[in-house]
């Protein structure tokens, strides 16, 4: 009976949402977006969005266009009015279809990696315009990404902006990682449960932010995230653990370094432990190169006092009009 009633919740909720995008689709120009699924979504102006990725949300908010988005993910943390003033879906990769759908969004503006699959099939069924935006770490990842979300919001000159802002910081960032002499190699740890440690290697934020920064992955003989064992942690000869903050589950220095093969480490020796907020630090949306300023700092002492003039635009611009 619970599925039944579920059942007839969800068809409801297709149907009014069927019937509202054809409605938006009659009164808005069209714009046709090429998104990460190789989709062309045709969409108008849409002013119900559900935003699906930190990154998404930032820039959404950056752009002056946040009384559009009629909902959040549990990875949207900034600007902290997001959480505040947003109803949540949940997390990007658990989102419910009928959580997302009972908002009738005219747009639901996702990350790549969000799901899962069922929940995207039915907001598929339901026709309500999906576009999936590309996960790119790169410096032109992130400009494209910002590109593209103003194009999706109809704001294409405040993205020119703000894209502007986020190049301008990344040619300041280059210019202090062109001092650095000798990078520093980095181990980013996502967790260490029973003594083993995920550890982040090639094609991840965690790689680029490292990279950006002026250091050097510690890890380079895998692609994405993965368990290593000891004998991986004592060979990689880390130089300095990076890790996320994120509340009462975040890794501490004691916990990594109480580890026998940590403690055979340069970094264990130097009592080298950096944490940083999760989005802020692996987001790769506006303020990336801000964060990787702060993390070239921590990494390099040398590099303090050139970080500290550094002063990213993409902090300060107004480009929300």
């Amino acid at each position: 009976m619970t599925s039944r009633r579920s059942r007839f919740r969800l068809m409801t909720l297709l149907t009014a949402a069927t019937c509202l995008m054809s409605i938006a689709s009659a009164s808005a120009e069209d714009v046709i977006v090429h998104d990460a699924r190789g989709h062309d979504v045709t969409i108008g102006h849409p002013t119900r969005i559900v935003a699906v990725g930190g990154a998404l949300t930032e820039i959404l908010y950056a752009l002056g266009v946040e009384d559009r988005i009629v909902a959040i993910d549990s990875t949207s943390l900034y600007p902290p009015q997001a959480m505040a003033d947003k109803p949540n879906v949940g997390y990007m990769r658990q989102l419910s279809a009928e959580g997302i759908l009972g908002l009738h969004p005219q747009l639901v503006l996702a990350i790549a990696g969000s799901g899962p699959k069922e929940t995207i099939d039915v907001i598929d069924a339901a026709k309500v315009p999906l576009i999936v935006v590309p996960e790119t770490f790169s410096e032109d990842g992130m400009l494209q990404k910002i590109r593209m979300v103003a194009r999706v919001a109809g704001v294409e000159a405040r993205g020119e902006c703000l894209a502007d802002a986020v190049a301008q910081d990344l040619g300041w960032l280059r210019r202090l990682r062109a001092k650095v002499t000798t990078p520093p190699r980095v181990m980013f740890v996502m967790s260490l449960l029973d003594g083993r440690a995920m550890a982040a290697g090639r094609h991840t934020a965690a790689n680029e932010i490292i990279t950006l920064a002026g250091g050097v992955n510690a890890i380079d003989d895998f692609d994405g995230y993965k368990i290593i064992n000891e004998e991986a942690i004592v060979a990689a000869r880390p130089d300095h653990v990076l890790a996320m903050e994120r509340g009462k589950e975040q890794l501490k220095a004691e916990a990594v370094f109480a580890n026998p093969a940590f403690a055979l480490t340069p970094a264990a020796r130097a009592r080298s432990f950096v944490a940083m907020d999760g989005l802020y630090l692996l987001g790769f949306g506006p303020r990336t190169a801000a964060a990787a300023r702060d993390l070239a700092a921590r990494l390099d002492p040398a590099l303090a006092a050139e970080a500290a003039r550094f002063k990213p635009a993409s902090l300060t611009i107004n480009c929300r009009q």
